[in-house]
This record gives C-alpha cells, structure tokens and sequence, in this order.
C-alpha cells in the first residue's frame, strides 16, 4: 500500500479557457442536472404519492413512488455506458451538451404528466418513463462533467474535481428550496394539483441556462492530445477495454461507494417519509432541516476536496466511511427527539460525513482508468453502484419502516453499518491516486504502475 507517484506539470490550457471557467461551466450544469435529479427524489417523497399513487395506504403509496424513483437508477449505467463511449470516442463537451439538453426535456416533460385521477395507471406509467430518461442522461453527465476538469489540472485535481460534486448537494438545496418556497405560500390543495408542477417547469429555464454556459467550452487537452497520439488512441469499444484491463478498479469504485451513496439517500430522501409518516411532523420540518444540511455540505465539499490533495484521497474518504458508520445510530436518535434543531444538526453532521467521501472521489476514481477508456471506467464504476446502492435504499427503508415500525431504526443502523464496512475494505484494496498523472503522455504508463502495485 505504498505510493509510487508519477508526477507532471498541469496540463496546458487553451487561450482562455482558464480552470475557473470550466469549472463554473461544469458546476452550473451538473447543478441543474441534479436539481432535476433530486426534484424527483424530494417530490417522490411528499407529492407523488398523493397524486400518482392515491389507491394505496400512505405507506404503500410511498413505496410504489420510491419504486419509480429506484427505476431511474436502473437506467444510469446504461447511460454511463453509452455515454461513456461517446464521450472517450468522440469527446467530453459533446456529451455533456446531449446529456444535459436530455435531462431537462425529461424533467420539463414531468410537469405535464395528467394525475392519476385523470388518466388512471398510465399516470404513473408516464412519469416512470420519464424518470428512466432522466436516470439514463445522469448516467453520462457525472462523467463528462467530472472529467473536463480533472484533467486539467496535476497540482490539485482533488479541489477542482470536487466543484463538480458540490453540484450534487447544492442542486438538492435548489430542488427542495423549491418544494418548500411553493409549498408554504399555497394551499395543500393547489400545491398537490399543480404548484409541485411549477418546479418540474422551471427545468426549461434552466436548461437554456445549462446549455448557453457549456456552450462556452473547450475540449480538454488531455482528451486532445490522445486524440492526436495513436498510441493512447481509445479503442473501437471502450466498455469492453475497460472490463478487460480494469475490472478491479470498476470494483473498487463500486465498492467505496456503497457507505458514501446509501448514507447520501437515507438522509437526502427517506429522513423526510421517517419525519413525516413516522414521526408525524410536518413536512418542512425535514425538508427545511436536509436543505440546510445539504447547503453545509455544498460549502465543505471543495474542502474535502483540497483536503485529499494534500493527505490522500483514501485517508479523507476512509474518515468519511467511518464517521458515518458511527454517526448513523445517533442520527436517528437524535432526529427522534422531535427536535427542529437536533434533526438539523442529525442531518447536517451526515452530510458531512457524506462530503468527506464525496468530496475526493470525483478525482479518485478518475485517476484509476487511463485515458482512452477513462470516461467509461469511471461511469460505469459509479453508475453501477448507484443501482445497488442508492436506488433500493430508500425503498429498502420505506420497507422496514412498513414491516417492523418502532424497531425500524435499529435495523437502518445495521444496514449503514454493513455499507460502511463494504466501503472501507474497498479501500483497503485500493491504491492512493493523488500523485498519478493523467495526461495522455503519462497515462498508459500510469495505468501500468497502478495494475503492477495492485497485483
């Protein structure tokens, strides 16, 4: 588990095309991406059971909404791997031009989905289809968008990989901000049969917003210069490359994600159903309490981030992996009291446990694949956790919530512990990455050092 770092000079940039410009371009982007995300997951959470779901117990009405909001899951590693293979043939930009435009179609497309009332089963048919079409442009957009600055920058890719990230809680703050802003200026009744819409509209918006600011960049020169040396030319099928050379570092990924992308989905989503349907408290008692949490976490990501330059990326996600491991039996402890600023304070320590993890991992899991196959190892390696991880995890809990009520709690305990036990044995496993170059000169010799060390 030594370091063997292999050391470049940052990659050189077009004429102006300075690093704070990609990454307020990738940022923005993957801001609107995940607030279109989100939106789902927070309505998926106190709308649509209501208005798609209305023949079933609250309970199994939650469920069935989480069912769809889990299908979305599904179809991101089909979009990792279609757009991984754009995106290592023909280039980063292009594909998180088509990815983003997609998403917000999808998204704008939800606020026109007649109610159950009106249309019966298709209802929920409809919205489910479009939550697989936002699943399967999110499955490009992390990778393209992770990628375009990471290989940017040698010196500190873990502070600039990390904006990108920080677009994960802070679309979240903007999705439920939202949510809440229209929630409490109208009835219950306008809110559920058209004010939740209006958020799902704002998408349109948004997207010529995401569109107008990456529109302004440029390829990167990593990419460029692969592009122009045939040695480290991608392959005719980079999915398959990438199975072939770096199954273990696909596992990895995979792995180390499982404590990081559970714990995000309890706090972000489920807290809100245990505040509301076990606790019996308002819903902008746990929407008000994950928007302040996740608006901390927005702010200490770049920390996280700059933090892993300096020490690791495994020692920072590794403290992450810990803390919420043992954070989790006091999270719910403390969000039982009833407690406006305990819940605040149960959710927000979470979070930063989350962003600890969050944080590196952008540049982490960047650094494990070589250039020609990088934005497909990396997709895949994240997108496919995220389908055993994140997209039952809230199904999961909404099943142990409606099956063991009072005990509920103890087994959420147990279930984050054994995720974060997964994630930390994957670490043990992984190799540190800081020092590893990513340019297209270096890079088929880092893959080679890192595939000598782990083997």
């Amino acid at each position: 588990m030594t370091d063997s770092p292999t050391t470049s000079s940052s990659i050189p940039e077009r004429a102006g095309d300075s690093v704070w410009r990609v990454v307020g371009a990738s940022m923005v982007g993957t801001t609107l991406e995940w607030y279109d995300f989100f939106l789902y997951g927070t309505a998926a959470a106190v709308v649509f059971p209501k208005v798609f779901f209305v023949k079933s117990d609250p309970l199994t009405a939650t469920l069935l909404s989480f069912l769809t909001y889990a299908l979305g899951f599904a179809a991101r590693p089909i979009g990792g791997v279609v757009f991984g293979h754009i995106g290592d043939r023909v280039g980063r930009k292009k594909t998180l031009m088509v990815s983003l435009i997609i998403m917000g179609i999808a998204t704008t497309g939800m606020a026109f989905v007649p109610s159950y009332n009106s249309i019966g089963v298709w209802a929920p048919v409809l919205l489910t289809t479009l939550r697989m079409v936002q699943g399967f442009a999110l499955g490009g957009e992390w990778g393209g968008s992770v990628l375009i600055v990471a290989e940017r920058d040698q010196s500190r890719r873990g502070f600039w990989a990390s904006w990108p990230q920080a677009g994960a809680p802070l679309g979240l703050v903007l999705g439920t901000g939202v949510l809440i802003l229209l929630s409490q200026n109208m009835s219950e009744k306008s809110f559920l049969d058209w004010g939740w819409r209006l958020a799902f509209g704002l998408s349109a918006i948004l997207l010529l917003v995401g569109v107008w600011v990456r529109k302004s960049l440029n390829e990167t020169e990593a990419f460029r210069a692969a592009q122009a040396r045939k040695a480290s030319a991608p392959p005719k099928l980079p999915v398959l490359e990438v199975f072939r050379t770096s199954w273990r570092e696909i596992l990895i990924a995979f792995g180390t994600r499982m404590a990081e992308n559970i714990s995000f989905y309890l706090v972000a989503t489920f807290s809100v159903t245990w505040i509301t349907e076990h606790l019996k408290l308002s819903k902008s008692f746990g929407l008000d309490a994950v928007m302040i949490g996740a608006a901390v976490e927005t702010v200490l990501i770049p920390v996280f981030g700059m933090l892993s330059d300096r020490v690791g990326r495994r020692p920072v996600y590794l403290a992450g992996a810990v803390g919420i491991g043992i954070w989790t039996p006091i999270f719910f402890t403390l969000v039982d009291q009833r407690s406006y600023p305990l819940a605040v304070l149960a959710i927000t320590v979470a979070l930063v446990f989350h962003g600890l993890m969050y944080g590196p991992q952008a540049a982490f899991f960047a650094e494990m694949f070589p250039i020609g196959v990088r934005y497909s190892g990396a997709s895949i390696g994240y997108q496919v956790a995220s389908v055993a991880a994140g997209a039952p995890a809230p199904l999961i809990a909404v099943a142990i919530l409606q099956h063991n009520g009072g005990k509920t709690s103890a087994w959420l305990v147990l279930y984050m512990g054994l995720a974060a036990v997964v994630t930390i044995v994957a670490l043990y496993f992984a190799r540190e990455t800081r020092s590893v170059s990513m340019s297209a000169a270096d890079s088929a010799q880092s893959a080679e050092e890192l595939h000598d060390v782990a083997h």
